[in-house]
């Protein structure tokens, strides 16, 4: 740990060693070690106020978390007071109690591999994510905005880093922060991954580009390409996509908000047919009623 240095105290005892005839040597030597310290300082702060974003941003994801898990407990709760109703209601026997207990013990079973899924599935996403950010420079992380929202991994990636100015080629500077994003795709390969192009709402107006929907879309294709061919990225897995100027993230009434709006987003997920298999397993429920005039036990 850096300890916290006075920089006020530290000049007054450099000015006080000087006025008691300190040589000049001596005095120089003070004046580097006083100049170290404080860059040491400054560092120091910089690299404090880094580890608190990195810090709230987790805690933010965190929370996120116990929420959706909340919400799969809840659903559990009312299915079991199913149970204690049809209990509690149904003593003459018009219910067979026995398979209705087999049907909700199977839909407790069901949602508790649903809620270890989910939890395996977040427990990836965090990873990929740490992996990403503590990938990427201070310099790229102004250009790219890393979130997971509902169990779906954000990476947004913003037009004056990715592109050429007016154009969908990538540009060069792009390259070194595309091999990193692709590593980490790489290592994840159970997840598909959507690039999806978005603008904001001034007008193109190139000959070979008739509108904004075809801007977004051509940018989203550039990296999909630039994926498969310059990273190997299996296409399978890739989807190009453009929503033109129809997704804001900001307003487009000011330069600052255009500049939120003209964004590609990588957008990484668990594969599709991962889930519906997970819908294929769910329990089927029979009608257990007894006809309306079947003697009571």
């Amino acid at each position: 740990m850096i300890k916290r240095i006075s920089v006020p105290l530290l000049l007054m005892t450099v000015l006080f060693i000087s006025s008691c005839g300190v040589n000049k040597k001596t005095h120089m030597a003070l004046e580097a070690q006083y100049k170290e310290l404080g860059d040491k300082y400054n560092q120091s702060q910089l690299d404090l106020a880094e580890s608190r974003t990195r810090v709230k941003s987790l805690e933010e994801q965190l929370e996120q978390e116990r929420k959706n898990n909340a919400g799969l407990r809840e659903a559990l709760a009312k299915l079991q007071g199913t149970l204690d109703n049809s209990i509690s209601q149904n003593t003459q026997g018009n219910v067979n109690i026995s398979k209705l207990v087999d049907e909700i013990n199977a839909s407790n079973k069901y949602i508790q591999h649903l809620v270890n899924t989910k939890q395996k599935s977040d427990s990836l996403n965090m990873v990929l994510t740490n992996n990403l950010t503590r990938s990427l420079s201070r310099e790229e992380m102004q250009d790219v905005d890393v979130q997971v929202l509902k169990g779906v991994v954000y990476i947004s990636l913003s037009d004056n880093m990715l592109y050429k100015s007016g154009s969908y080629e990538i540009s060069d500077r792009a390259g070194e922060t595309l091999s990193k994003i692709a590593k980490i795709i790489q290592d994840y390969k159970d997840y598909d991954v959507l690039i999806e192009g978005n603008t904001d709402t001034d007008p193109i107006s190139k000959a070979n580009i008739r509108n904004n929907w075809d801007l977004s879309t051509l940018r989203a294709s550039s990296v999909v390409q630039a994926l498969q061919n310059t990273y190997g990225v299996d296409p399978k897995r890739l989807t190009a996509g453009g929503r033109g100027e129809y997704n804001p993230v900001a307003s487009n009434n000011t330069a600052d908000g255009k500049s939120k709006n003209r964004r590609t987003q990588i957008i990484i997920t668990p594969k599709l047919d991962q889930f519906m298999e997970l819908i294929d397993k769910a329990p089927e429920t029979e009608n257990t009623e007894a006809p309306a005039d079947t003697a009571a036990f």
